[in-house]
């Protein structure tokens, strides 16, 4: 016997027939049977006398709101799905229609591609309820990996990769921006490996003055320099038998360099002013947010230690390349934070989702976590809408497209970032040299007129793809 899909039903009730006609034409070439409904008692009548799987209503209809229909399309099927729309909108309307088992609220004018895009996914939830408890699911069983957050294929890549990693005692190198996990990776190896109820001893190489970097690693003996009054046990040996995580190894000097490949190669040192080597049993992990390769080139880093560390090299890619997970981890932030602040916050909306996922995060999940956290904190109510996000007017901007940068002086009396925009105009300007040079930084430093080496601090510091 044929297999035939189920033609899903919509009704559409909204009292300007443009409008009625516009979405009846734009949902039927979905593939979608579409009923309408021109005032809302008879989208209430249509309701009681028919089944939808999917209503979608203006709030104001002239004689009953769209609230009305909605409470109508609960009544009759608490799984019928309701979007509403409204040119009017306001939160407290939002948060009222949503309360009572809205699933979106749609400021006019909408986005044809996003509201599309939005019943889809709201026609494969049967309720608001049913759509928490199926994330709540699949962030338990399919979206973590100890810490870890995410469901893309990026991210899937990285979790079997860890798994086939952590069963060794090769060392690796994590490479990717700031902000994109690489400790939270780092620990996980360590927590699959046979070492995990060992101790995971965590370095930031960029954290440490340099006249005490050698100390804090190797240790050192009493007498070694000014203030060493008593044997002091360093960062290697504090990891024996453990995991010792080499964080932002790229910013170790040359020096330094050299005293660490003799531990990498050979499991031993010796502590600053001591004469006795000592052995360790260690694996080493270490992560950078510079291209390693390119510093081997312009003689900032050992090739001989660079080799030693990239013996297997995870890559873990920017937010911006893999956003079908910011939806995953905005969700897991929110719960976290209104756990942890006392707030019952429920959902985020689509819309909001949506907004997120125009922007490009420059500072990776960091700031995604420090946005979802400032939002949650700021939040009067239970639900996350597209005005609840903390996102600032500079950024409001760059997502909705404003990529070519004017000096918009007018907006310094609502206050504006000043350090932020700079930012971005730098960033701006930065791409589009690299775009005209194919990627050459040498040749985009010279369109600059700036250096190679300020070139690469640049792109550091603005997380741009190399």
């Amino acid at each position: 016997m044929a297999n035939y899909k189920k033609i899903q039903r919509i009704l559409v009730v909204d009292d300007e027939l443009s409008m009625r006609e516009f979405l009846e034409l734009m949902l039927k070439r979905e593939g979608y049977k579409i009923s309408c409904a021109e005032n809302g008692r008879k989208g209430v009548s249509m309701i009681k006398r028919s089944n939808f799987d999917l209503v979608l209503s203006d709030i104001r209809l002239g004689d009953i709101t769209g609230l009305d229909v909605l409470r109508a399309a609960k009544k009759k099927n608490p799984k019928t799905v309701v979007i509403l729309i409204s040119a009017y909108s306001t939160t407290e309307t939002a948060v009222e229609a949503m309360n009572e088992g809205a699933y979106d609220y749609v400021p006019k004018p909408f986005d044809n591609d996003e509201l599309k895009q939005t019943i889809a996914t709201a026609l494969n939830l049967k309720t608001v309820e049913h759509e928490k408890e199926a994330i709540d699911e699949e962030l338990q069983q399919n979206f973590h990996f100890g810490k870890l957050v995410g469901s893309s294929p990026q991210m899937t890549r990285i979790y079997n990769l860890i798994k086939q990693v952590s069963k060794t005692k090769t060392n690796v190198l994590i490479q990717g921006e700031s902000g994109t996990g690489k400790e939270l990776i780092a620990s996980a190896i360590h927590e699959q490996s046979d070492r995990c109820d060992k101790p995971f001893v965590v370095v930031s190489c960029g954290g440490i003055p340099e006249t005490l970097m050698e100390s804090e690693l190797f240790g050192h003996v009493r007498g070694s320099f000014t203030g060493a009054t008593q044997d002091k046990k360093g960062l290697f040996e504090t990891a024996h038998k453990g995991t010792i995580f080499l964080d932002e190894i790229g910013e170790l000097t040359l020096p330094l360099q050299v005293k660490i490949l003799r531990a990498v190669q050979e499991k031993k040192f010796k502590s600053v002013g001591g004469t006795e080597d000592i052995s360790v049993d260690i694996r080493i992990i270490s992560a950078t947010n510079k291209d390693l390769e390119d510093e081997v080139i312009a003689r900032n880093f050992r090739e001989d230690l660079f080799y030693r560390l990239n013996v297997i090299g995870i890559k873990v890619p920017p937010l911006r390349e893999r956003k079908t997970d910011i939806r995953t981890l905005a969700q897991y932030f929110f719960e976290k934070y209104s756990k942890e602040m006392g707030k019952e916050i429920t959902k985020i909306s689509s819309y909001a989702i949506n907004l997120l996922t125009k922007y490009d995060f420059p500072g990776n999940i960091r700031e995604l976590e420090n946005l979802i956290e400032r939002s949650v904190a700021l939040s009067s109510t239970n639900i996350i809408l597209p005005e609840s996000l903390s996102i600032s007017t500079h950024k409001r901007r760059w997502i909705e497209g404003v990529k070519s940068r004017r000096f918009d002086i007018d907006t310094v009396e609502s206050g504006v970032l000043l350090d932020d925009i700079m930012e971005d105009i730098e960033r701006a300007y930065v791409k589009k040299a690299l775009d005209c040079t194919n990627g050459n930084k040498n040749s985009a430093a010279k369109l600059l007129g700036i250096t190679f080496r300020s070139m690469r601090y640049r792109i550091d510091k603005l997380g741009i793809e190399k």
